[in-house]
């Protein structure tokens, strides 16, 4: 069965950190680029990081750009999303996804994937 499995959200207060993780079972997620999007209740889902499959094309959305780092472990087909100094806005549903097709910076924007995982919540709050 082929999925993505995310882990690490939570409640957090501002100016906080969390780390997402996402694994790949089913399928090599070096074949894949990798992205991380978001939802916020009443919203569109957005890119906010998406990185290449090598690990070295990466793309921020402007609001996560120095707060957030995506990073990849290929040998253990596993991604993350390290999320520094949190603001309230960054609450949502986060979701990790797979494209074999396309560059970082297509992905993130054109919100497109392959395969989605099931998502995870983080929720900012004092």
């Amino acid at each position: 069965q082929l999925q993505l499995v995310e882990s690490g959200g939570g409640l957090v207060q501002p100016g906080g950190s969390l780390r997402l993780s996402c694994v790949a079972s089913g399928f090599t997620l070096d074949d894949y680029v990798i992205g991380w999007f978001r939802q916020a209740q009443g919203k569109e889902r957005e890119g906010v990081s998406c990185i290449s499959k090598r690990g070295l094309n990466l793309y921020y959305i402007d609001s996560v750009s120095g707060r957030f780092t995506i990073s990849r472990d290929n040998a253990k087909n596993t991604a993350y999303l390290q999320m520094d100094r949190l603001k309230p806005e960054d609450t949502g549903v986060y979701y990790c996804a797979a494209v074999q097709l396309g560059t970082a910076h297509s992905m993130c924007r054109q919100v497109t994937a392959n395969y989605w995982g099931q998502g995870t919540q983080v929720t900012v709050s004092s």
